[in-house]
């Protein structure tokens, strides 16, 4: 059985990874390094802080956030790609 410690864990990270998807989807259609490139790496960042204090989670788990905040924008950058080459 999960811990609530756990539970809350797996939201915060899946959180991180599914919000990313389309951000990344809509960062792959925009110039590099521009305004809205910018807004689509980080939108997600003030969302993930405020739920990781809602649960109560220290600085430590910011590494697997990012991670999962990179994976999701890797992978919708790569939905783009291949709904452009379709």
């Amino acid at each position: 059985m999960m811990t609530e410690t756990t539970s809350s864990m797996i939201i915060l990270l899946s959180v991180a990874l599914f919000s990313n998807i389309p951000l990344g989807y809509l960062r792959q259609g925009v110039a590099k390094r521009s305004a809205l490139w910018m807004l689509y790496i980080h939108l997600s960042i003030p969302f993930l802080f405020t739920l990781r204090h809602h649960y109560g989670f220290s600085w430590r788990v910011i590494p697997f956030t990012l991670s999962c905040a990179v994976i999701g924008q890797l992978v919708g950058g790569r939905l783009r790609k291949r709904a452009d080459r379709v």
